[in-house]
């Protein structure tokens, strides 16, 4: 029994980090996307974070269903970036729009509430 309770925490565990967790935030192309007139979102991340994974999922799908947006993601331990967005916790989710912080959220994964949020911001 507490073999397979293993496999199950290892397959979760696995399975949450197998997404693209990698930083693509750059600030000239942040900066380029926000004077282009795109809606610019960000999540914050950290290993083995499984809420970060369900979020990074939601939005990486979010990508290809909303037009003119442009998304990026970073690893919250990266303090130059998480200073810069006063960023202090992973699963933060920030949308700009205008050159403007219009949503903050820590936490959130639900589908239905993140594209609520950037569904307002279009």
């Amino acid at each position: 029994m507490k073999k397979i309770f293993i496999f199950i925490f290892c397959l979760f565990v696995f399975n949450s980090s197998a997404n693209a967790k990698e930083t693509t935030f750059n600030k000239e192309l942040f900066d380029k996307a926000q004077s282009d007139g795109k809606i610019v979102i960000v999540s914050s991340w950290v290993k083995y974070c499984t809420s970060c994974a369900s979020q990074m999922k939601v939005l990486d799908k979010a990508k290809n269903d909303f037009e003119n947006i442009e998304y990026f993601k970073f690893d919250v331990r990266n303090k130059e970036i998480a200073n810069l967005l006063n960023v202090q916790y992973q699963t933060t989710l920030l949308i700009f729009k205008d050159n403007k912080e219009i949503y903050r959220s820590v936490g959130e994964t639900s589908k239905d509430l993140i594209y609520k949020a950037i569904q307002s911001s279009i």
